[in-house]
């Protein structure tokens, strides 16, 4: 049965979303709050527990938190250790970066796994009444002046609004672009694991990672960083290790991989680093592929909005692809309410200029922060650990969505109208 503890009055807009990734579940659990009508459209036939580690900043966290009952479901299955400890791919320690300082001035982050929390947020918006439809493909995309639709095995599906939210091969991408983009290598690659930490456990050299809590750690080489995480009380276990890939492959999200190939990227390293991946029963190879920064993302008749990865894929090294995606459905949900059913268009180009800087500012914290570790004076690191620390900058971490669009969202639209007609605009907003 639906939830209305929250919910504001029925708006009369009716939002199609599609894609049930983070940036479609928000954006339909942020419609619901605000009495919008809404479908979410999934192609998958049934949504599995995948993936592996991912991260939510403070400024996703304070979106989990306003939703009843979701940060008592995440806590127990989000890490929770005082801060991530750098070593440099040697094994020669450099200095612990401590988290309580970035929460106390912030709030609070959710790091996990991608499926387990998928599967909260999921389980949420069935019930704040979100009608899901899964085994529905889109293959299509239209839109009027005056409403917007996508096609489902030769069915029209209609509504006021429509919400690409299906990820860097969004059909939704053409429409708004006039063309197909086509992806460019980045020149990296990521193998990823997510297992059981018993046989760590059984080693001296790897035991400290997984006994007496969580543990976060990261091994910094040339061109290559390797993070590992425990999980659950060091129950479970994940890592992540980024490398130079000059591979050629079609975009994709992932391929089995091969361990060997890893200790291959990290011969010479910290031998607890190889005992971590020989411990490892098996990895995904994830080739990054690039995308140039799309001019909008927005239709031509702004009916229809692409948000998350259909509109700007980040680098993991970001630690903030799905905490911008979080916010794309906030902001909009938030838009749409202020324009009313007679300005939808209004709400959709208003949502990009509220985010299109900061969410390019955002995506550039990615590659200056694998830079700066890749890239490193290795030889003289140790008398400069500090060159190394994450950033933890409030205007990206103290960033309430809901608010900035309340606050932003008449300037916006007067900037759009005065473009729209001829005269100078304001800058998009940041």
């Amino acid at each position: 049965m639906a939830s209305q503890v929250y919910q504001a009055p029925p708006s009369g807009i009716k939002v199609i979303v599609v894609g049930s990734g983070f940036a479609g579940l928000t954006a339909a659990i942020e419609c619901r709050r605000k009495g919008h009508e809404v479908l979410l459209l999934e192609s998958f036939p049934e949504l599995k527990i995948l993936g592996d580690i991912i991260s939510f900043g403070p400024n996703a966290g304070r979106i989990f938190m306003r939703w009843p009952g979701v940060e008592d479901q995440l806590d127990p299955i989000c890490h929770r250790s005082n801060g991530l400890r750098y070593k440099t791919f040697k094994g020669e320690d450099l200095f612990t970066q401590t988290w309580e300082p970035t929460e106390k001035a912030y709030g609070k982050a959710f790091n996990g796994h991608r499926g387990e929390i998928h599967e909260i947020v999921y389980r949420h918006a069935i019930d704040v009444g979100v009608d899901v439809r899964l085994g529905h493909r889109v293959t299509d995309y239209f839109e009027t002046d005056t409403s917007a639709g996508v096609i489902v095995n030769g069915e029209r599906f209609t509504a006021d609004a429509v919400l690409a939210a299906d990820g860097v091969r969004s059909k939704g991408r053409t429409i708004v672009l006039g063309y197909d983009d086509k992806p460019k290598s980045s020149g990296y690659a990521i193998y990823r694991a997510w297992f059981d930490s018993a046989e760590l456990a059984k080693d001296p050299d790897t035991a400290w990672m997984v006994e007496n809590g969580d543990r976060h750690c990261a091994w910094l080489g040339p061109d290559i960083h390797f993070i590992a995480a425990s999980i659950k009380e060091g129950k479970d276990f994940s890592w992540v290790c980024t490398h130079k890939d000059e591979a050629d492959v079609e975009e994709g999200w992932q391929t089995p991989g091969s361990i060997e190939d890893a200790l291959k990227v990290l011969a010479g390293w910290d031998p607890i680093v190889q005992k971590i991946v020989r411990a490892t029963p098996d990895i995904v190879d994830w080739k990054l592929v690039y995308r140039d920064p799309l001019p909008t993302w927005i239709s031509p008749k702004a009916r229809i909005a692409l948000i998350g990865d259909a509109a700007h894929p980040f680098l993991p090294t970001s630690i903030q692809g799905a905490s911008q995606a979080m916010e794309d459905g906030v902001c909009l949900a938030a838009c749409l309410e202020l324009s009313g059913k007679e300005n939808v268009s209004d709400a959709m180009r208003a949502f990009e200029r509220i985010r299109y800087e900061r969410v390019r500012a955002a995506q550039k914290t990615g590659e200056s922060t694998r830079d700066t570790w890749h890239k490193a004076d290795f030889e003289n690191l140790k008398k400069n650990p500090e060159s190394i620390r994450l950033k933890r900058e409030p205007w990206l971490l103290d960033h309430d969505a809901e608010a900035h669009a309340y606050e932003h969202y008449d300037e916006a639209v007067r900037s759009n109208h005065r473009q729209a007609s001829g005269a100078p605009a304001e800058a998009k907003l940041a």
